[in-house]
């Protein structure tokens, strides 16, 4: 029986865990906040770091510290029923409603509906891209066995190499300098928070609880199968991972942030890469630049089916198999998407809004569990506080015509910080601190 990974088999679990987490969303999204920030992009940066990489390796090191089997396991510390309703729709979430259908139209809009045909509709476009995407896709998830060869070994060294091939050409011939760029919108007024709250549409907070199950299921397959050494291992591929992403994120904002003197402001991060990579290589440029999104959003989505097929094994062992479970969330992940980018971002953010703060709250509580002792009771009014207030964040995130004014009205007069998106912030926070010093006194007194 083995202690501990090696450094290559480290190595290769890190590598497979950066391709699950490394979406499209994980370019887009710092390189939309470079060009916003400008003068202010490190601040901004720190606070999307906060949030893109501090909590998806706290969320890691969760499952690792406690020794969970995955999520289904870590949530149920505050109770069995809602440990079911948490991870079902966590996985839901990241999985076939909003993320990889979200896997589906990056590459799309922003790459592969720039080299369609003259004269063919976007939509058809759309549909026989998602028919390819998802025939790839579900092809890859049949065989969850090969997931560490399939991801860690060639689509993340595949998009790398694609990365770096357009990245290092910006960084030696930079198109402006960024301290002379000036913040545009929240990134102006509020660049710290802006970037914690960009981070969230990374959804990898989330990731990395769901990504869980799939790390230690590959750390065992390597021979390491004692509790403490799994937990040991999974934090320190955690932490590699983490780190990767941290210098990607770096360099990508800090090339959005230069491209603004020359190219200007895009409408998104997406439709800014791409002007970078045409514009440091012409007519080829495109091409790399939608091979790029394509592999990245491939490589996730391959992730997310497979360890949303296996946790709903785990959790109806006597419904379906795995296989049948890959084939329904591949095929409603393929309808979704075809309803477009901008409605399943516009439905995912209320969604997302709740679903923070709950695996936050967890997360907390689960790395300081053992400091501070806490029961179950603990974790349930922790969980019942955080509920009661991100609610009014899913409420104001909420399309406009959904949202009922009088509700957002109470909970803006009730809660700190509501305007900025983080309205479950100080409540949370004042609860944990009762809740450990309770604990504090109990454990004194034992």
């Amino acid at each position: 029986m083995k202690e501990k990974l090696t450094h290559a088999e480290s190595l290769t679990i890190s590598s497979m865990l950066f391709g699950l987490f490394f979406g499209a969303g994980n370019l887009i999204f710092p390189a939309y906040l470079g060009e916003a920030s400008g003068a202010n992009l490190w601040i901004s940066l720190l606070g999307f770091l906060i949030t893109g990489v501090g909590l998806p390796l706290l969320a890691i090191a969760s499952l690792g510290m406690t020794r969970s089997e995955g999520l289904l396991d870590l949530s149920g510390r505050v109770s069995h029923k809602y440990s079911y309703f948490f991870t079902c729709l966590l996985y839901l979430t990241i999985g076939p409603f909003f993320a990889i259908p979200r896997c589906f139209t990056v590459p799309f809009e922003t790459g592969i509906s720039a080299l369609l045909p003259s004269g063919m509709a976007k939509s058809t476009g759309l549909f026989i891209f998602s028919l390819i995407f998802f025939a790839i896709m579900l092809f890859f998830s049949l065989r969850p066995g090969r997931i560490m060869d399939w991801i860690g070994k060639f689509l993340t060294p595949a998009f790398l190499l694609f990365f770096f091939f357009i990245m290092i050409m910006a960084l030696l011939h930079p198109l402006g300098n960024y301290h002379a760029v000036k913040p545009v919108g929240e990134y102006a007024s509020a660049p710290l928070i802006s970037g914690v709250l960009a981070g969230y549409n990374t959804m990898d907070a989330l990731a990395g609880l769901a990504f869980g199950i799939i790390v230690i299921s590959s750390i065992r397959t390597f021979g390491v199968t004692k509790p403490e050494k799994v937990a040991s291992a999974t934090l320190k591929t955690g932490v590699l991972t983490c780190l990767l992403m941290a210098v990607i994120y770096a360099i990508t904002a800090l090339v959005g942030a230069q491209s603004r003197t020359d190219l200007g402001l895009a409408a998104n991060g997406g439709e800014a890469l791409s002007q970078i990579a045409r514009h440091y290589f012409p007519g080829l440029g495109a091409v790399i630049f939608a091979l790029m999104i394509f592999v990245a959003c491939l490589k996730t989505a391959i992730g997310l089916i497979t360890a949303c097929s296996e946790t709903f094994v785990e959790m109806f062992p006597k419904t379906l198999s795995y296989n049948k479970w890959a084939i329904i969330f591949s095929l409603l992940a393929f309808g979704i998407a075809n309803v477009g980018l901008t409605t399943i971002i516009s439905f995912s953010l209320p969604v997302l809004m709740l679903l923070y703060p709950l695996a936050i709250s967890l997360i907390l509580l689960a790395l300081t569990s053992e400091v501070f002792d806490f029961k179950q009771v603990d974790y349930q009014i922790m969980t019942a506080v955080t509920f009661l207030c991100a609610l009014g964040d899913f409420f104001k995130a909420l399309p406009a015509g959904m949202q009922v004014k009088a509700v957002i009205s109470l909970y803006g007069r009730l809660l700190p910080l509501y305007q900025d998106g983080l309205g479950w912030l100080v409540p949370v926070a004042v609860t944990f601190v009762i809740l450990a010093i309770k604990a504090a006194i109990s454990k004194k007194r034992a």
